[in-house]
């Protein structure tokens, strides 16, 4: 009874357990899609703010504020906005239709006013008579709500200016995160399973196991170490080698992320080379088979399903590495494929921008994620396809 007992209690447990993890995960996914989607379907507000500086009291279409030092929100619907305030009249007239921010705005005013633009879609209106110290200038800053940003023009655009124009390209860091992670790839993949091989067909099985602590004990290294590696050494290197300004290049990248793969490769594909059978090994050196052809033609077709998993794991930590990138990468957002130039990826921009981001900017960090998403869920599918093509060719 006892028993039954339990064996009930702990299957409600796990069922519960994992309908919570589904659902948070889900919860989680849920909300990132949701905000890195936001900034190409709604505007950045639903109303034109208004900022008082150094004025104590204005009117603004006919209604008082007093000491108000917060948003005065008027709807994006009107065209036209009274500010007095004093002895000062500001009549500021609103084209919808035109799409330069900068002269969407017009202004109609009894005094002197300087018009300054300090970002896309904000201006600032200030009376450079009204105190002797600029600080002190009676200021009235306009927030003009932000347009939903088009699609392709995120993922096309060859320039990141999120701080005064608000222009988000992201191509050159979707091409600098392929090219970071498809070189290490390149590099590093092999390296791997020669490794795998062998530790798992030649080497003794006492070295080996010592090799095998060796390499899972590099797998738990923090990737800001390698990071710190790679900007101590790798990167004095590439300066010196070839013989250029900054060491901080794609190349750089490349090969600290190859390094940083090398221990998840070599331990899933060593461990899956170690699972295939020895009657398997044993059938083929029976037929003639040298221990290099039963290696390469017999060993390594039966664990390829746990060497592509180890190289899956590799492109995902490859293309998702942030803090050793952002040491060695240089973060430089152009276009560029040039091995000894400055790169930044999807990652280094979430990282370095997301502590002061705000507004569409934060927005937009949320859609670099969900393209980072992307990107790693397709390369993943694309293996996966072609592990299943290789699995009925056999």
């Amino acid at each position: 009874m006892n028993r039954k007992f339990s064996d009930v209690f702990f299957k409600h447990l796990v069922s519960i357990v994992a309908l919570f993890s589904v659902l948070a995960l889900g919860a989680i996914l849920l909300f990132v899609f949701a905000q890195g989607s936001m900034p190409f379907f709604t505007y950045t507000s639903s109303d034109i703010r208004l900022v008082a500086q150094n004025i104590d009291e204005l009117t603004v279409n006919g209604v008082v504020y007093k000491d108000h030092s917060t948003f005065i929100n008027i709807p994006k619907s009107y065209d036209f906005i009274s500010v007095r305030f004093n002895n000062e009249t500001l009549e500021i007239n609103i084209n919808h239709n035109e799409k330069d921010p900068q002269k969407i705005l017009s202004f109609t005013h009894n005094n002197e006013i300087n018009v300054t633009h300090p970002e896309n879609y904000v201006s600032t209106v200030s009376w450079p008579q009204s105190a002797i110290i600029a600080s002190m200038q009676k200021r009235i800053h306009i927030i003009l709500p932000e347009p939903p940003y088009g699609l392709f023009g995120f993922l096309s655009g060859l320039e990141w200016r999120p701080s005064r124009d608000k222009v988000y390209g992201i191509l050159p860091m979707i091409v600098g995160t392929l090219a970071a992670g498809f070189g290490a790839v390149l590099l590093g993949v092999p390296i791997a399973l020669f490794c795998a091989l062998f530790m798992a067909e030649f080497l003794k099985p006492k070295f080996a196991a010592i090799m095998r602590a060796g390499v899972e004990l590099l797998a738990g290294i923090p990737s800001v170490v390698y990071g710190f590696f790679g900007l101590m050494v790798i990167v004095p290197f590439v300066r010196s080698a070839f013989n250029i300004p900054s060491g901080n290049t794609l190349l750089s990248a490349i090969i600290v992320l190859a390094l940083m793969i090398l221990p998840t490769v070599i331990t899933i594909a060593e461990t899956s080379l170690r699972a295939v059978p020895l009657s398997v090994r044993e059938a083929s050196l029976s037929l003639g088979a040298s221990k290099m052809q039963t290696t390469w033609r017999v060993v390594l077709p039966h664990a390829n399903s746990g060497v592509i998993a180890g190289v899956i794991l590799g492109i995902s930590r490859a293309v998702g590495e942030t803090m050793a990138v952002i040491l060695v990468a240089g973060n430089s957002p152009h276009l560029t494929i040039n091995l000894l130039s400055s790169v930044r990826t999807l990652t280094s921009t979430i990282a370095m921008e997301m502590g002061y981001a705000s507004g569409r900017h934060s927005e937009m960090l949320f859609s670099i994620g969900v393209t980072l998403f992307a990107i790693i869920l397709i390369l993943n599918s694309l293996i996966l396809w072609y592990r299943r093509r290789m699995e009925h060719a056999l």
